[in-house]
């Protein structure tokens, strides 16, 4: 499916922290976009922006012809997608879902097969960049599905990221964010860890950020989240809770494939901690927090 002489009707699902600036971008490109959250009051500003609120998913369904869905877990995922009230039992044929939660690699294959079972496609696309990411349309996504699928949808992920690429077959942008997820942990437990190790050494630590940010060290976690440690704002551009999940997923492919991760297990037990802790709607920089509390602080 096409559209070169018209726009679109859109659907999104999911107004969170990033959904709504991901959604915001993208509504030139649609002749009206639907839009359904559980929590309504979220989606205020797309609906002062022009957006038409839907009362449901299947509202969503039976009204766009190409549906973005963004939210927190599997089972939500689940929920949207399957069952009498889902996207795929009230799409029209020829609808084009792009499920852009972080979710698991086989739940992303299961979509695509009932949607081409429904006369209708799917491709997951999961992102990475955090809220500063998603509102300033600098995200990077990763997209799993057909070329013909991705050829239609790739003019909305140029209004949502910087990079976008087709990796593969359906489930490979999954594995992708999958394989992003691991660089990220690895990357912010070493700049917690940078962070906890200054300060006890009695370094400005700003100004030892500014410097290390122009070597080898430098990344995205040190530039952006590192600032937020120092101001003690750990509110979240990516909550724990979900960073969890996303640990736990990438884990759990590894034993299916029968390899070993040992640093990313590591990360992960040090983020359940904080989740114990009830801090696990804190952001992932939130990990100095128990890093300090390990070196009794």
């Amino acid at each position: 499916m096409e559209y070169k002489h018209e726009k679109p009707v859109v659907g999104w699902i999911g107004t969170g922290v990033m959904g709504r600036w991901m959604c915001e971008h993208v509504m030139p490109l649609a002749s009206g976009v639907h839009v359904f959250n559980r929590t309504m009051e979220k989606a205020s500003p797309l609906l002062a922006a022009g957006a038409i609120p839907a009362d449901s998913v299947a509202a969503v369904a039976r009204n766009a012809t190409i549906i973005f869905t963004i939210v927190g877990h599997p089972a939500d995922v689940e929920e949207v997608y399957f069952g009498p009230s889902g996207l795929i039992a009230n799409a029209a044929p020829g609808t084009i879902f792009v499920d852009m939660t972080t979710t698991k690699p086989s739940l992303a294959k299961r979509i695509f097969r009932a949607s081409v079972e429904a006369g209708c496609e799917s491709i997951d696309a999961p992102v990475s960049g955090g809220d500063i990411g998603a509102r300033e349309a600098r995200l990077s996504i990763m997209a799993g599905g057909t070329e013909k699928a991705y050829a239609t949808i790739e003019p909305f992920f140029a209004k949502m990221g910087k990079a976008y690429r087709l990796q593969g077959p359906p489930g490979s942008g999954q594995h992708t964010k999958m394989s992003n997820q691991i660089v990220v942990a690895g990357t912010m437990i070493g700049v917690c860890e940078s962070l906890v190790y200054a300060k006890h050494a009695n370094l400005d630590v700003s100004m030892m950020l500014s410097t290390i940010a122009k070597g080898a060290a430098a990344c995205w976690a040190l530039d952006n989240l590192a600032p937020r440690v120092l101001q003690g704002d750990f509110n979240p551009g990516f909550m724990i809770d979900h960073f969890v999940k996303d640990m736990g997923i990438a884990l759990e492919e590894a034993k299916n494939m029968g390899i070993a991760l040992p640093g990313l297990a590591l990360v992960e037990q040090l983020y359940v901690a904080l989740q114990g802790a009830g801090q696990g709607k804190l952001g992932t920089h939130a990990l100095v927090l128990a890093l300090e509390r390990l070196s009794g602080h």
